[in-house]
């Protein structure tokens, strides 16, 4: 009985690359023909399945990297509504005026409202009085307002403490010509950014 092999080559499609797996083909001499089909389809089967154990580990990896860099929002750690809203003003500024017959005051004070970033702003000075609406930006942590003395004696500057405790002015408070005047010193953003599989940014 002779035996002859030969080495053949096919071309699968498998996960978007093509794999060209060997396929050996045995042609036996003075052997039926339905012998040689079995051993034949028996070799080629075992090739393929071990070739395709070894094509799925790429496309295991690319699933993983697929998913990208994770998008990481700090401000959605903080609620946007307060569960309860304290009367008594959460920041105050206040100074005598120089008025000799009246026991009046220039005064700031600041509200918390229904929205954990908005407060009240309540100005008097002597007899005026007004109102303003402050918004400090979601940083990711519980708002911490503050109001400080201004370069003028009748002025204050009204703020937040940031993550480092570190007092960042908003708007300055100030008197000119017997009225209450309100300018935003700074503008703040918040921004999001992605963070690696790894943690970094």
């Amino acid at each position: 009985m002779i035996f002859r092999f030969r080495v053949l080559s096919r071309c699968y499609l498998r996960d978007k690359q093509f794999l060209f797996l060997p396929v050996f083909g045995i042609f036996v001499d003075n052997v039926g023909y339905t012998t040689m089909r079995i051993i034949y389809f028996a070799l080629s089967f075992c090739v393929m399945a071990g070739c395709g154990e070894t094509a799925t580990t790429p496309a295991s990896e690319k699933k993983d990297s697929a998913r990208g860099p994770a998008i990481v929002n700090a401000a959605a750690n903080v609620p946007l509504f307060r569960d309860t809203v304290q009367k008594a003003p959460v920041a105050e500024y206040r100074v005598k005026t120089d008025n000799p017959l009246n026991d009046w005051y220039f005064s700031v004070r600041l509200y918390e409202t229904p929205k954990t970033f908005y407060y009240l702003m309540r100005l008097q000075f002597e007899e005026i009085q007004g109102t303003d609406t402050l918004k400090l930006p979601n940083f990711g942590t519980m708002p911490k307002p503050e109001i400080r003395k201004g370069p003028e004696g009748y002025s204050c500057i009204v703020g937040f403490l940031d993550k480092d405790k570190q007092f960042r002015e908003y708007k300055k408070v100030y008197v000119v010509g017997g009225s209450l005047k309100v300018t935003a010193l700074k503008h703040y953003a918040v921004a999001t950014y992605e963070q690696e599989a790894g943690g970094k940014k």
